[in-house]
């Protein structure tokens, strides 16, 4: 983990900040591009982003040390905006969202978003991840991918045998992708020391551009134009009439959702690499606003913040907020200075970039730890994930948030009760969370319980109980203690289990309605529970 240091000089900071934007803006060209092409639009729109996150965002951030740019996992719902709106539409819904971000970051809502389960998000991300794997296996192929993931699935057969194909120049595509993934991943894993530092997508993007150079392959490659400028479309406002409002609104709300959370999950995944400033989260909000309103304006891509590029600079020494400001300066010297080299890129290898992003928004490690805390959240992950790709992103992410609170109140709610009897005592076991909803189960219960017996109740696995069934449990002692029964209840149990003033005075008042013998603790509950 990168430890800040306070004592660097502002020299040295400016050191590790332009080496840093160096690094990161290696890494972001090829990205930019990739989610440009992989979104349906030209790629100098991505690039635009990727300029306009860096050169203006970087001065109004609010984490520091977060990149901000087009995102992989935005491509399938802007390529869903441009196949049923157009470009004018996607820059309309990008106006509305990035003002809708702003009002959201103005009125100081930013940390509503960190309460996404992270079964929805990991499930989102994964969905993302398979729909875009399905998608860049067509370009690689020498196929235009289907507008649907499902439709992938159905056409691959007709995909393999584009690639069997003599008379195509698809095998050779599928080689040159091939190659970009082997390199790719053997410098991630055998790079040492300072050739570390260089980017692995840098090394593959070379590697499979001079060899696609040399053997003179047939390839497509990056239709970058002449300038840089000719993306950008200024909104034409004319074009709202002709468009329907209710979707518009609809993909509105989706997009700044959807990019605000995966922004805000950034940050805080980049706050815990670094010991420099904590991100402010509103502020950050407010500045994905401004960037995307710009972005719309001009008629760019989408922006996110991006933990892939953010957890690169914070880790290649970047001190400030300075490196995210030259990563952007850089692609535009980039596209202005060296345009010819970029066209040179095969689209293949790009392909075959995003085809690995995809796999890698595919978190097993993530799916481990939710198994940890029990399969529901699996299930909350899974229908999420298999509802985007066979649907759309607004269903998945809104049929895995029901589904997560309905796993809430299911788990709030759900009580337990099992009762081991003997001649002369039992024992009674309540596991979940005892709230009024389970008055009438634990009331059965309880009433099941033989008179003139002792009876024990055990709470070393209820996760809540509330006023309403300790009261149950009180009055029913009360009753039980006429037919020559005693009532056992582990009040340190109950002090583990409340520990506000609030709640022990709940206790108090429960345990004020009679005293009850207390097995192996002290027999005064009332003392007992004053403690809490």
């Amino acid at each position: 983990m990168f430890r800040w240091n306070p004592h660097v000089t502002t020299r040295e900071s400016l050191t590790k900040d332009f080496l840093a934007s160096l690094v990161v803006f290696l890494m972001a060209m090829p990205l930019c591009m990739g989610i440009a092409l992989a979104s349906g639009v030209p790629v100098e729109k991505g690039i635009l982003t990727g300029i306009v996150g860096g050169c203006i965002i970087g001065f109004i951030t609010g984490s520091p040390l977060q990149i901000s740019g087009p995102a992989a996992g935005l491509t399938v719902l802007v390529y869903e905006i441009v196949s049923n709106h157009g470009l004018s539409g996607l820059a309309i819904i990008l106006v509305s969202a990035g003002l809708l971000q702003l009002c959201m970051g103005l009125a100081r809502i930013a940390q509503i978003f960190r309460a996404v389960s992270p079964a929805v998000i990991n499930g989102m991300m994964s969905g993302i991840g398979i729909t875009l794997i399905l998608s860049q296996l067509y370009v690689i192929g020498s196929l235009h991918p289907k507008a649907h993931a499902l439709h992938n699935i159905k056409h691959i057969p007709d995909l393999i045998a584009n690639i069997l194909d003599p008379t195509t120049t698809a095998l050779e595509s599928v080689n040159i992708g091939v190659l970009t993934i082997v390199v790719l991943v053997l410098w991630m894993k055998f790079a040492k020391g300072k050739l570390a530092s260089i980017p692995g997508a840098l090394v593959a993007v070379v590697t499979a551009t001079v060899t696609t150079s040399l053997l003179h392959l047939p390839l497509k490659t990056i239709p970058l134009p002449e300038s840089i400028f000719s993306g950008i479309q200024f909104l034409n406002f004319a074009e709202i009439s002709k468009l329907d409002p209710w979707s518009i609104a609809k993909f509105s709300v989706v997009l700044a959702i959807i990019a605000s959370a995966e922004t805000l999950l950034s940050a805080a995944a980049v706050d815990k690499l670094h010991r420099g400033p904590r991100t402010k989260y509103d502020k950050e909000l407010i500045a994905q606003g401004v960037g995307n309103t710009i972005c719309g304006l001009i008629g760019a891509l989408p922006m996110t913040g991006v933990i892939a590029r953010s957890s690169v600079n914070v880790m290649s020494g970047a001190k400030t907020n300075r490196s995210a400001i030259m990563h952007g300066v850089w692609l535009l010297v980039a596209v202005v200075v060296f345009p010819n080299v970029l066209r040179m890129v095969p689209v293949a290898t790009l392909a075959a970039l995003l085809l690995f992003t995809g796999f890698k928004l595919i978190d097993f490690k993530a799916i481990r730890k939710l198994w940890d805390f029990g399969p529901r959240l699996v299930g909350v992950y899974a229908v999420t994930t298999i509802a985007i790709v066979s649907t759309d992103l607004l269903v998945g992410v809104a049929l895995g948030v029901a589904m997560s609170v309905v796993k809430l109140v299911y788990t709030m709610t759900r009580l337990n009760i099992t009762i081991d009897r003997s001649e002369t005592k039992s024992i009674l076991h309540l596991r979940g969370a005892a709230t009024f909803l389970s008055l009438p189960i634990l009331a059965d219960a309880l009433d099941s319980v033989p008179a003139n017996t002792e009876l024990h109740v055990c709470m070393d696995e209820l996760d809540y109980v509330d006023h309403a069934c300790l009261e149950l449990i009180m009055d029913w002692e009360k009753q039980h203690e006429s037919t020559g029964g005693s009532l056992v209840m582990d009040w340190g149990e109950l002090r583990a289990m409340f520990r506000s003033k609030r709640r022990s005075r709940h206790i108090r008042s429960a345990a004020s309605a009679g005293p009850a013998p207390l097995h192996g603790h002290n027999t005064h509950p009332e003392k007992e529970s004053a403690a809490v």
